[in-house]
């Protein structure tokens, strides 16, 4: 599982939770606009900027905009 941090407005996240729930991939969303902590969390990730999509791997790993490509990659070595 991965932590898709996005916010309610964005298309690429909204392109991405799509590809992913075609690939099967089960993932946790947070709204970084509903909660501070999960701002904080994608500014740690992004060099102090709230860009979305952020994608946090349960290896602690974060990407930021990735593809369902990416993100099915880094799952692979993972497991």
């Amino acid at each position: 599982m991965v932590t898709i941090y996005s916010t309610t407005w964005c298309g690429y996240c909204d392109r991405l939770k799509k590809q992913l729930d075609r690939e099967n991939i089960a993932y946790n969303e947070i709204d970084i606009e509903t909660d501070p902590d999960a701002a904080q969390t994608v500014m740690n990730a992004n060099d102090g900027n709230q860009v979305v999509p952020t994608v946090i791997f349960t290896d602690g790993t974060a990407m930021t905009n990735p593809g369902v490509l990416e993100i099915k990659q880094h799952l692979a070595k993972t497991v």
